[in-house]
């Protein structure tokens, strides 16, 4: 029920970047900033500077994003005044997913479990896992997508999705081909994912359990998305540590390879996290029950963490 331009300018104004904006409404950002140009055009005044190295709100964007925000929660009431008299097959469902779930997995999950349920609509949240677990304690979704442990008390997890974090490098580096000794990790810069990442947590604990030390390690960087580590380390910055499923195009072109350390195997379950008490119903228990019965007849299958 809310206009599209606005939601794309809610988000900007929320993440002051158009790369995340386009993450978290799982668009390309050329399509993020037509559509902003498009509003500032529409409203024939600038919404944001973009003349340093970040964007910030102008004046009149500030001005704009009260009643956005405004618009936005009179158009939730109006769906949740709606909801009982459309039934689980319509409606809005609103969820969170990490940002590597986001971007890789969750297009695929969302598009079929559209054309099970044509008359619903989406709204997905997208930040890293601490990000999502506050978003779903807050009541903003009903259901998140975590890579990593929720930490936090009170919070039903159930795991749905096995994946393995790798090493990558660029095409040319050294170590390709090789087993690398632990003690030469500290040699090579490293590209980490932003502290409350799932990856993040995932990583260091696995460096610990294989007795790396954290402090010897020499963390040239911290990204806020896999995108954005990819991008770094094709460049020759450093090596780091994705998803492996988040790297199959790149293996392909050659321009990424996937490394090894001696005694270093990282894997992990993605998991549901929901608020405890009754079982999920309306949309959510419909999406929570797409996401099971994938779980079983699939690939997807959870394999258990070695």
């Amino acid at each position: 029920m809310e206009n599209f331009r606005l939601k794309v300018f809610r988000t900007v104004a929320e993440k002051l970047s158009f790369r995340e904006a386009a993450e978290a409404l799982l668009l390309t950002q050329p399509a993020v900033t037509l559509q902003i140009k498009a509003l500032e055009e529409e409203l024939a005044i600038r919404l944001f500077d973009r003349s340093g190295s970040r964007i910030v709100l102008t004046e009149a964007g500030r001005r704009l994003l009260k009643h956005a925000n405004k618009l936005a929660s009179l158009a939730k009431e109006a769906d949740r005044d709606l909801a009982e008299l459309r039934g689980v097959e319509s409606g809005t469902l609103h969820i969170g997913a990490s940002t590597t779930i986001a971007q890789y997995f969750l297009p695929r999950l969302l598009g079929e479990f559209g054309r099970l349920n044509p008359r619903t609509s989406v709204s997905v949240v997208s930040g890293n896992t601490t990000e999502i677990v506050e978003a779903l304690v807050k009541g903003t979704i009903a259901l998140g997508l975590v890579e990593g442990p929720a930490l936090r008390r009170g919070i039903r997890v159930e795991p749905f999705l096995a994946d393995e974090i790798v090493m990558i490098l660029p095409a040319l580096h050294e170590w390709v081909g090789q087993i690398v000794p632990k003690d030469q990790l500290s040699r090579e810069p490293l590209i980490f994912r932003e502290k409350g990442s799932g990856t993040r947590h995932v990583v260091e604990s696995a460096l610990r359990r294989a007795n790396i030390p954290l402090k010897k390690l020499h963390i040239a960087m911290e990204l806020d998305s896999t995108e954005a580590i990819k991008e770094v380390i094709e460049a020759g910055l450093g090596v780091g540590f994705v998803s492996a499923r988040a790297i199959q195009k790149e293996l392909k072109l050659g321009i990424l390879r996937e490394g090894s350390v001696e005694g270093l195997r990282i894997e992990r379950n993605f998991s549901i996290i929901r608020l405890p008490g009754a079982q999920a119903s309306g949309l959510a228990g419909a999406f929570l029950q797409y996401l099971r019965d994938v779980c079983e007849r699939s690939a997807l299958r959870t394999r258990p963490v070695r």
